[in-house]
């Protein structure tokens, strides 16, 4: 598999991630910050393979970077090539994200949110 975000592995570190999503989670939106969640704790798993996690870097490395197609400087446009991007990930790692990795992702969400809408959850989820 070829990964088109490839140039963007150099820009992940989880630092950088961290400080991206916890900072711009509510502005990014519920969506966003799950699917960079997933994206995150899929990678941490053991039995994810290389090709997917190289993936994955390319990816959050693509949502970390501050030049991308579209500047994430307003709250909805800005974002929505981000998430096409995870979006993209997601659906190509999918058979990596299992039960353990969202819940991990929706506790995360609940120390941001607080109380969250389960179904924009549930539309992230049934591109899985």
């Amino acid at each position: 598999m070829k990964n088109p975000f490839k140039k963007y592995a150099g820009s992940f570190s989880e630092n950088s991630f961290w400080a991206k999503i916890k900072g711009f989670a509510r502005q990014a939106g519920l969506k966003t910050a799950y699917s960079g969640l997933l994206l995150y704790y899929a990678y941490k798993r053991k039995d994810t393979p290389g090709w997917a996690k190289k993936l994955v870097l390319g990816v959050l490395g693509y949502f970390i970077s501050p030049l991308d197609a579209l500047p994430d400087l307003t709250p909805l446009i800005g974002y929505t090539d981000d998430l096409g991007v995870l979006t993209f990930g997601l659906v190509t790692i999918a058979c990596y994200i299992n039960e353990e990795v969202k819940g991990n992702a929706r506790q995360q969400l609940s120390k941001w949110f607080g109380d969250y809408d389960e179904e924009e959850l549930a539309e992230v989820d049934k591109q899985l």
